[in-house]
C-alpha cells in the first residue's frame, strides 16, 4: 500500500514537472486594462523598495517578478511602451497593470483613467 502511494506521488511530481516546461503561458500576450498612478504616490516606497517616480517607465503587477520588462500596447491606437515591474497591484479585479503617468501618456490620454491593453514580457 505504501509503495503504491509513493509511486503515485512520484508520478504526479513528474507530470507536473513536465507540464511546467511545456506550459509557456507566462510569456504569452494577454489582454486587460491598465490604469496610472496618482501623483500622490511620488516619493513613496514601492513594494520592491524603490522610491516611486511618476516620470519613469515603471509599473505594478500582482504576480510578475520585480525587474520584469513588459511591453504594453494600447488596443485602441496600437501605441506601445515598455515598463519595468517594481511594485505590487493594482488591487482592482478588472485591471492587471498600474503604470506611471509618463508611460500611460505615451500610449493614451490620462483623461481616460484606464485603457484596454495587451501586454507581454520582453527580454
Amino acid at each position: 500500500m505504501m509503495k503504491r502511494f509513493i509511486l503515485v506521488i512520484i508520478m504526479m511530481i513528474s507530470t507536473l514537472g513536465i507540464y511546467s516546461f511545456t506550459n509557456n503561458t507566462l510569456n504569452a500576450k494577454k489582454t486587460s486594462y491598465a490604469s496610472f498612478y496618482h501623483d500622490k504616490f511620488n516619493g513613496r516606497k514601492t513594494a520592491s523598495g524603490e522610491i516611486f517616480d511618476n516620470s519613469k517607465f515603471t509599473a505594478a503587477n500582482r504576480t510578475l517578478p520585480f525587474g520584469t520588462k513588459v511591453k504594453v500596447t494600447n488596443l485602441k491606437n496600437g501605441k506601445e511602451v515598455i515598463v519595468r515591474i517594481n511594485d505590487r497591484g493594482p488591487f482592482h479585479a478588472s485591471r492587471v497593470l498600474d503604470i506611471t503617468k509618463a508611460a500611460f501618456s505615451e500610449i493614451g490620454n490620462t483623461d481616460l483613467g484606464t485603457i484596454p491593453v495587451s501586454y507581454e514580457i520582453v527580454d
